[in-house]
């Protein structure tokens, strides 16, 4: 009777087995599928903002150990637009930029004497839905992370990290030191599980990064090593309705960082990214709301 219950148990342990296996293995494919299907609004995106310009109201603001602000924040207003072309005759995908021409500072026009702050959007950036196109997908480990509903309609909630730590490039302009860390990301998507636009996009660094200091830097007072401690991003989009022809498009609201670098003190401070005012911008030079 033992045996037979033993045999019993072990064909029911094979039968759950092979049951989380096919599950595991819906479950893959049903991800490739959704990103398949994100991949292809995105690139359709991409598509139709060589055509649309806005307005990006940007504010740099220091922080206290709380995050509360401190001081006046800088501001700047940008006329922004995405540039990306038709993919090549060998079906390889170019890199999506977003391109901006500076308006304002602090509200005034800029004056030729003025320099750009350390904090300061660069004129040309990558755009950050780039990371779900074909062919830039393998940089990341995607895994499902269940449903929920924003505004009342279903959203499926997707995460992801980089696959590998790539090579860490630190590039210095006098003071100003920029960073790319790929690969040493983690993040969540949520997307529309109707029209399967992108949402909202969160993405924070893994871990602590150093990273040395040139030896002139040292010398005016600067440590010898920086640590970035906290590095995190949270973007939304939302609907915008267009005329002539009449269309509706998911485009970028806002976007917020928060970044805490330690060496030499504590730097602390919140980037608010809000976008305003979309518009086409025809081939004749006619803008249409």
């Amino acid at each position: 009777m033992r045996a037979s219950i033993h045999a019993i148990i072990v064909v029911i342990a094979a039968f759950a087995a092979a049951g989380v296996h096919a599950q595991r293995h819906e479950d893959a494919s049903r991800l490739n599928e959704t990103l398949a299907r994100v991949s292809d609004r995105v690139e359709e995106w991409f598509a139709r903002a060589q055509s649309i310009v806005s307005t990006e109201s940007v504010a740099i603001q220091p922080l206290r150990s709380d995050l509360t602000p401190v001081d006046f924040p800088r501001r700047l207003a940008f006329e922004l637009r995405v540039a990306w072309d038709r993919p090549a005759t060998d079906g390889a995908l170019p890199e999506a930029t977003v391109v901006r021409q500076l308006l304002t500072i602090n509200g005034r026009p800029p004056r030729p004497k003025d320099e750009p702050g350390c904090l300061d959007p660069k004129p040309v950036s990558p755009e950050p839905l780039a990371m779900l196109l074909d062919g830039q997908r393998d940089d990341y480990r995607f895994t499902p992370a269940g449903r929920t509903r924003v505004d009342g309609r279903a959203v499926l909630m997707i995460d992801y990290r980089g696959a590998a730590p790539g090579p860490a490039e630190v590039t210095w302009n006098k003071d100003c030191v920029s960073i790319s860390l790929p690969g040493r990301s983690r993040g969540r998507i949520w997307v529309d599980a109707g029209t399967f636009d992108v949402l909202r996009l969160d993405e924070h660094l893994m871990g602590l990064f150093d990273f040395a200091v040139p030896f002139d830097k040292v010398r005016r007072g600067a440590a010898n090593h920086m640590t970035i401690e906290r590095a995190d991003s949270y973007i939304t989009y939302r609907r915008v309705a267009f005329r002539d022809p009449e269309e509706v498009l998911m485009l970028p609201a806002s976007v917020d960082t928060v970044t805490v670098v330690s060496g030499g003190g504590v730097q602390r401070y919140r980037v608010s990214q809000r976008f305003s005012d979309y518009r086409r911008f025809l081939t004749d030079g006619r803008l249409v709301q």
